[in-house]
């Protein structure tokens, strides 16, 4: 009875092994074709034969289906994608709601690679089967994928969760991060930065280098570990967090690098800049490493939150319109800003020039996005917005090439005409011989007879750099001049009244007494003869 009773319960149990096997291997969904796939692959019920039956389809022999089946697995398993299968429909007539295809992606990382209806069973299609042996190479480059069958002869004894070759590969994989790094630190921190010294760049190797020798030799291990991960075959749960941080981490540390190299650059242009006249080169410099290293946390911003799995498109789009909306609110932050833009596309000024425009005089001090900064000459600061700078009329004293002075130097009038014709040629030599006037364009000349002085024009140029130059070139000038007239004897005249009292008592008409017009022509025409002679 009990040898009978032993064998009922061992037909029940190969009935139900046969019920069991025929209802994983019946694909009539996608549910149904996914877990033969994947429950075939497991150790526990290994059967490469079995697995393949997904991947059979006409014109694919069957080693070649059964070498797709586990490098699918493989490419999962590495990658750290795990399939939801109670995500994965059951129905056998499911259709895709975008295309209303008989159309299954099992992962959107991955969305070329679908199962399809084929009759009445459900397989992977054709260009999934092509596509699988390429992105098995990109996921085990450089040939790793040799290791797959390597490390597990190491040790198949599993202990907390991992086998023993994934303990002792993770082990190496620790000691060979820890050596790239130390290798890499060393190259940049010893080699390079001795060759900067001696080149003579103290700044660069001392502020800059260094700082970007570190996230280098980083970015490198995250690169190690991000080719050979997924050699160790971790299971699903772990290595979806393990290659997920490392997907992170892998831009984070390339936009450290890249935010530190935006320094070295700055300082290379600044060095540009200090071998240039203009002065606004200097101030673009800043403006133009703020820009850079906005551009570049951005541009990695967006890195990081793709390689997280989250969706920049609605994010992108929700910026757009927030963006719509700020820039309506912010029009004259955007036209100052584009003020800037133009103030360095024009130069109409650099920095220590004296510029008026309106009410706004006094030297530009700083030119930034927003606006720049006038030192008036009360020594007061004023902030004026650069759009308004940008579309007013500027009026820049610091790009004369010459400076002008005029005055008129008056001299009494009872000065003879000998000593007014000596004092001009005097003043006329004055501005030959001082080194800062203009030697070939200037004007000195008895020009006007005044109400109490005889006048003499004095316009000349100074070629001098700044105010101060020009101040003390005046100085200097009206100095000698006042030298020249003294040693003449020159009497500078200054306001002056004469009262004339006619028919005053005991004394004689001050009215003068005219000759006769004869008298006049005879003492012209005799003046002129004399001159002429």
């Amino acid at each position: 009875m009990s040898k009978q009773l032993l064998w009922i319960c061992l037909c029940f149990s190969t009935l139900v092994a046969h019920s069991q096997d025929s209802v994983y291997t019946d694909l009539k969904s996608p549910y149904a074709a996914l877990y033969t796939h994947l429950y075939y692959l497991s150790p526990e019920h290994y059967s490469e034969e079995l697995a393949a039956l997904p991947f059979q389809r006409e014109g694919v022999d069957p080693a070649t289906a059964k070498e797709r089946a586990v490098q699918l697995k493989q490419i999962w398993d590495g990658e750290g994608i795990f399939i939801q299968m109670e995500e994965v429909p059951r129905d056998i007539n499911y259709r895709d709601t975008v295309r209303n295809r008989a159309h299954y992606v099992m992962d959107s990382s991955h969305p070329k690679i679908y199962l399809e209806k084929v009759g009445d069973q459900w397989k992977y299609s054709i260009s999934s089967i092509d596509l699988i042996e390429e992105l098995h190479e990109q996921t085990f480059p450089f040939g790793t994928d040799k290791l797959l069958d390597l490390l597990p002869k190491m040790g198949t004894r599993k202990i907390m969760g991992l086998y023993m070759y994934q303990y002792l590969g993770v082990l190496i994989l620790a000691l060979l991060s820890v050596l790239v790094h130390k290798v890499l630190s060393y190259f940049f921190e010893q080699l390079l930065t001795r060759l900067l010294l001696r080149a003579g760049y103290e700044k660069l190797a001392d502020h800059f280098m260094l700082p970007v020798a570190r996230p280098i030799s980083i970015f490198a291990v995250i690169l190690l570990l991000r080719v050979f991960l997924p050699v160790l075959q971790l299971p699903p749960s772990t290595a979806h967090w393990v290659m997920l941080a490392l997907k992170a981490l892998l831009p984070l540390f390339g936009t450290i690098v890249f935010y530190r190299l935006v320094d070295i650059l700055a300082m290379y242009l600044e060095n540009l800049a200090k071998n240039t006249e203009s002065t606004l080169d200097d101030q673009l410099v800043p403006l133009l490493r703020k820009t850079l290293k906005t551009f570049v946390v951005g541009i990695g911003t967006l890195f990081i939150l793709e390689n997280l799995d989250i969706p920049i498109i609605p994010l992108l789009t929700g910026l757009s319109i927030g963006g719509l909306a700020f820039a309506l609110a912010a029009q004259d932050t955007i036209k100052n800003f584009f003020g800037s833009l133009m103030i360095f596309i024009d130069r109409p000024f650099q920095i220590g020039d004296w510029i008026t425009s309106g009410e706004i005089d006094g030297s530009v001090e700083e030119v930034g996005f927003r606006s720049s900064r006038v030192r008036t000459f009360r020594n007061s600061l004023m902030y004026v917005p650069n759009g308004r700078l940008a579309d007013s009329t500027i009026d820049n004293h610091g790009m004369r090439q010459y400076r002008r002075f005029f005055t008129q130097i008056a001299v009494t009038y009872d000065t003879p005409p000998e000593l007014i014709e000596t004092f001009v040629k005097g003043l006329r030599q004055i501005v030959e011989t001082h080194p800062d006037t203009r030697k070939d364009y200037y004007n000195v000349f008895f020009n006007e007879m005044a109400s109490s002085s005889l006048n003499i024009m004095f316009y000349i140029f100074f070629e001098v750099p700044d105010w101060t130059a020009e101040l003390k070139a005046r100085h200097e000038v009206l100095m000698e001049i006042l030298k020249l007239g003294k040693e003449l004897g020159v009497n500078f005249a200054f306001p002056t009244q004469t009262l004339h009292m006619e028919n005053f008592p005991g004394q004689e008409s001050l009215s003068p007494k005219y000759m006769s017009e004869t008298d006049m022509n005879n003492k012209l025409t005799a003046y002129f003869q004399t001159n002429k002679s």
